[in-house]
């Protein structure tokens, strides 16, 4: 049952809902891609002025973040990158309600594989589609207007809420982690990624993973006085496949349900240098999930013995191979599906929807690590339904983006009376 406010709230949703399209619209001309933040960035502290709400930037090299054990070490500087934050009420009493999303994209080459530039946003029979408008622009532009719509309606927003829009959360968490070292954690965190209107209920942990191979350069006159890396390399990577299976092999509930749950995926390979030149170097870089409940670290020492075992196994030419570990080493959870938060989640999607929210338990990760393992906060997923995201015409549902809205508006109106 609605209450009449709750109905102003979601004609207000309706009435604001082309507004939201524009706004993800504009965040996806900005190809943001890791180290091209900036655009989006702008675009996003405009969007938020212009809504009237604060903005504050969240520095990506405060000493709060740099020194948090969960920090993930990157090879760039965190110097002037930054995320931003609204906060509302931040002194006021009443539980902290978090919504965050991130507003970095994955690469979108080749670009001559899309219909459209993938920065060039456009609409077709119900989609709205671009690189970054399931992954999760929409979502973004969602949260953002659901604040706007309950305060167009007439409702005061008099407990503590906060808006993140982060980047790193593709490659490392730390745009989110800096938030949370930052005294924005919260007591609830809501992120709209594009997995649907479905309660999330775990996501594995990840490690990001880089290899290089050495080998030994000659001109092809003779081949065989060379070492060719990239060989080396290609014979390295099935050890890795079968530490992947051994992974799988050791999985427990309730990721036993799936038949193959912790992915290895090898994202980059380079080598050689020269068409005529025996190839001098092969390095790949990748990633790999693993269960809940593992440390990182414990990861990491047994996938670098996985290397050093095959390098000896194998009986590989040279050094054996350089293992480095870079951006994430997140280890994965479980969400208290019991918390008030995501229980009344539940409750707001019966209210819009009339049926039960179906489950989600995902084999990737999300910024809901930094929320629970480094700030002990409860959250879920919940937003748009989107296809082919980091793929090639990547697309959102439209009006999956309108739920997602009217979802959140509705959420903000009960958490207050949840807080009382």
């Amino acid at each position: 049952m609605l209450s009449d406010q709750e109905q102003r709230v979601l004609a207000a949703c309706d009435a604001c809902f082309e507004e939201t399209l524009a706004l993800t619209e504009t965040l996806v001309r900005e190809y943001s891609v890791l180290g091209q933040e900036q655009g989006v960035l702008t675009a996003m502290e405009a969007a938020l002025e212009r809504l009237e709400l604060p903005v504050e930037r969240v520095a990506m090299d405060a000493p709060s973040l740099l020194q948090h054990p969960q920090y993930a070490p990157v090879a760039w500087s965190g110097a002037g990158r930054y995320c931003l934050v609204s906060a509302l009420n931040r002194d006021a009493p009443g539980r902290h309600l978090v919504f965050n999303g991130h507003l970095d994209v994955v690469p979108a080459e080749p670009i001559d594989t899309w219909t459209r530039p993938p920065w060039e946003p456009w609409r077709q029979d119900g989609w709205l589609y671009g690189r970054g408008a399931g992954d999760m622009k929409a979502g973004v532009a969602a949260m953002i207007m659901a604040v706007a719509a309950v305060r167009r309606a007439g409702v005061a927003i008099e407990t503590p809420l906060t808006l993140q829009t982060v980047i790193e959360e593709e490659c490392s968490g730390n745009g989110a982690l800096a938030c949370v070292t930052a005294g924005y954690g919260g007591d609830c965190v809501l992120i709209p990624e594009p997995f649907g209107p479905c309660l999330y209920t775990g996501q594995t942990g990840v490690l990001r993973f880089r290899i290089r191979v050495d080998g030994v350069p000659a001109h092809v006159l003779d081949a065989t006085a060379g070492s060719d890396a990239i060989e080396t390399m290609q014979r390295l990577i099935p050890a890795l496949r079968t530490f992947e299976d051994e992974l799988n092999a050791e999985r427990e509930p309730p990721y036993d349900a799936f038949e193959h749950p912790f992915n290895l995926n090898i994202g980059r390979f380079d080598g050689g240098n020269w068409a005529s030149s025996v190839p001098a170097h092969a390095e790949i870089e990748g990633r790999i999930g693993f269960a809940p409940g593992v440390a990182p670290e414990q990861i990491m020492r047994r996938f670098e013995a996985c290397v050093a075992r095959a390098h000896h196994d194998l009986a590989l030419p040279g050094n054996a191979p350089h293992v480095e570990f870079h951006g994430f080493r997140s280890p994965g959870h479980l969400v208290d599906l019991e918390a008030p938060g995501i229980e009344l989640l539940g409750e707001c999607h019966r209210a819009l929807s009339g049926g039960e929210p179906e489950r989600y338990l995902s084999t990737c990760i999300t910024d809901l690590c930094a929320f629970h393992v480094a700030g002990g906060v409860p959250g879920s997923c919940y937003g748009p339904v989107a296809e082919r995201i980091h793929g090639i015409d990547e697309r959102v549902d439209i009006e999956s983006i309108r739920h997602t809205l009217k979802a959140y508006a509705l959420f903000i109106c009960r958490w207050q009376q949840l807080g009382d």
